[in-house]
């Protein structure tokens, strides 16, 4: 009988650990398969001009499709845009966001910190279109124009409460003698926060950022509504700017442009893959 139920019981066991395995490689399936199609299609239009020259236009890529030819330019205004607007963004977010984790950490049991969590997590669920929307009438409606600085807020709102989030997270999992250790030696609370329990959770918070910049760099709706998109490359942060993922939108729209989606998706896929590894390196590395 005993044996009979350890049979049984292996047999789960096992039926168990298959059906599971099935279902994860059964999830990687459209994974795979979307990297699959857009490598396929996107490397071979990977070189030196399609990064350092701005968007054909529809003309010329017309011209070149008649003659047989590769479609001259690339998504240098895309690339540059992007890492302006990111990098407002993430100038914005990182530090408001770690700051206002830390209070949540601290002071999770009063009623203003439990209000700011539940207004991050509803912040969290909001729509990027909403958010681009809301944008639109904060920050272009007044300055009378799309511009950049319009596009990183919108990344920004986006942003903040993943880093929030994650900061508050890894504060919480700290040990708690590193607090009591540094309150013993006489810092006071505001001082043990930022000399002893930041830089111990670093690679916790850092991760997060990574995370949160990965979630954000491939949104196209509220660029749409802030940065609206330019067929030139171009530095000036209150004027429209383009970035990727509107290049794509445009590609998409454009019957003439349509090849170059392939190629701008494969690198905004690279990017997006490069900055999840290496969260996940740094997670690892730093058991966080």
């Amino acid at each position: 009988m005993t044996n009979l139920k350890t049979k049984h019981r292996m047999a789960t066991d096992r039926l168990t650990l298959w059906t599971i395995c099935a279902l994860a490689a059964l999830t990687a399936v459209p994974l795979l398969a979307i990297l699959g199609e857009v490598l396929f299609r996107g490397y071979d239009q990977l070189s030196w001009a399609f990064f350092t020259e701005p968007t054909p236009t529809a003309y010329r890529a017309m011209k070149a499709i008649q003659a047989g030819e590769p479609i001259p330019g690339g998504i240098a205004n895309g690339i540059i845009g992007t890492v302006i607007m990111l990098g407002m963004a993430v100038a914005l977010a990182v530090p408001t966001g770690i700051l206002c984790g830390a209070f949540l950490a601290e002071n999770a049991q009063s009623r203003f910190a439990q209000t700011v969590s539940y207004l991050t997590d509803l912040l969290q669920g909001t729509p990027s279109v909403i958010i681009g929307i809301i944008t639109y009438i904060w920050i272009v409606v007044p300055m009378k124009g799309y511009s950049a600085i319009a596009g990183s807020i919108a990344l920004f709102i986006m942003m903040l409460p993943l880093i929030i989030r994650s900061t508050e997270e890894t504060l919480k999992i700290l040990p708690t003698s590193l607090k009591e250790a540094g309150l013993a030696l006489g810092g006071n609370k505001a001082r043990v926060m930022l000399k002893v329990q930041l830089p111990a959770a670093f690679s916790g918070i850092f991760t997060g950022v990574l995370l949160a910049i990965s979630r954000v760099i491939g949104e196209t709706a509220p660029l749409m509504f802030t940065a609206l998109g330019c067929s030139l490359v171009r530095f000036s942060i209150n004027k429209p700017i383009s970035a990727v993922p509107l290049l794509i939108w445009e590609f998409f729209n454009d019957p003439n442009l349509q090849e170059l989606i392939w190629g701008a998706s494969l690198f905004l896929l690279l990017f997006v893959l490069t900055l999840n590894l290496t969260a996940k390196y740094i997670a690892k590395k730093w058991n966080i």
